[in-house]
């Protein structure tokens, strides 16, 4: 009981947890920023950059606006935080996934906790008494509502594939793990001709729900000064700026769970031709799973979110609202449509 409580928050604590979301999430950040510049023909900053930003902040004096809640205004980036690193256990690393967290992972889990760093940073934004928090606020809403929709058609379209397939009774499974393990019997689901417009439409909400340009108007730093994050400084600023760099790792590490869940299967075949067996052959099969699920994200984070990022002008709030709920919910619409009528 206590070994599997120990291994319990070493999961937690290490991996897959905080020290994993903070290195891999901030590195991603960091790759993102140089890939952008290098596609806008600019040297840009080291890849290092966001940890050095995390630093830095952590290093500053946090001033408290005095018409703000304090007590709402300090915790709610911690909450956003601890909400992305226990959404990040929930999704299994292809076959590894932690036991305690593996019977009551499903995509419902998923959803649920995906919106509480979004409310975390509105009712951090809404708590300082900011008009630019104010005006942020409302549009981080929008953003939210806008996203959902294709996110749950296309969670949808993903369930009711691999539903069935298993022949599920309801003929739809939620379950990650279920997901993850029909690909590595079966392939993974990106080789499925239904599925490729979900996840192109996946690839689009990445931007968005990690707040990405050209989809960042809730801040739009040169229009309301970075909105609801206008009155943070030092560690809560910095904590807002490592969650969304986590966030684009769990995004990205989503994306590879539900569409290559099945890329790892080779790996262990790999690490018998080595001539490893017991333990070592664990550990190095856990090593290259993750540094396969770290070289996808990279991949992931260059077509959905950098490229995006370098080709295109800020959207306004209102087209960011009428392009997810048109074209991006039509293609998640169509993969759902095929796969329900195993077309």
């Amino acid at each position: 009981m206590i070994l599997d409580a120990l291994k319990t928050l070493i999961y937690v604590l290490i991996f897959p947890g905080f020290l994993f979301c903070f290195l891999t999430g901030l590195l991603l950040a960091g790759i993102d920023r140089k890939l952008v510049a290098r596609m806008q023909k600019r040297v840009g900053p080291p890849i290092l950059q966001p940890f050095y930003d995390f630093f830095k902040l952590c290093g500053k004096q946090t001033i408290v606006p005095a018409a703000a809640n304090k007590t709402v205004f300090l915790v709610a980036p911690l909450l956003g935080l601890a909400a992305l690193v226990v959404l990040q256990l929930f999704i299994p690393v292809f076959q590894f996934q932690i036991p305690a967290f593996a019977n009551v992972a499903d995509l419902i889990v998923i959803l649920y906790l995906l919106l509480i760093p979004a409310v975390s940073i509105i009712l951090g934004g809404a708590s300082t008494g900011s008009p630019y928090a104010g005006i942020g606020l409302s549009r981080e809403m929008v953003t939210v509502l806008a996203c959902e929709l294709p996110l749950v058609l296309v969670l949808l379209s993903v369930g009711r594939s691999v539903g069935v397939a298993i022949g599920a009774k309801e003929g739809i499974t939620f379950s990650l793990s279920t997901i993850v393990r029909y690909q590595l019997e079966s392939g993974s689901l990106i080789c499925k001709a239904s599925l490729i417009p979900a996840a192109i439409a996946f690839l689009l909400v990445i931007p968005g729900e990690t707040g990405n340009h050209p989809f960042d108007a809730a801040e739009a730093e040169t229009e309301i000064c970075e909105g609801m994050l206008a009155e943070y400084s030092g560690a809560p600023l910095g904590v807002y700026k490592l969650s969304h760099a986590i966030k684009m790792l769990t995004m990205t590490s989503l994306f590879v769970m539900l569409f290559f869940g099945g890329i790892g299967t080779g790996i262990g075949n790999l690490v018998a031709l080595i001539g490893l067996t017991g333990g070592a052959a664990a550990a190095v099969t856990m090593l290259l799973d993750v540094l396969v699920l770290f070289v996808l994200c990279v991949i992931v984070t260059a077509v959905g979110i950098s490229f995006v990022h370098a080709v295109t002008a800020r959207l306004k709030i209102e087209q960011i609202f009428k392009y997810y709920w048109t074209v991006v919910s039509a293609l998640a619409l169509l993969s759902l449509v095929l796969v329900w009528y195993g077309l």
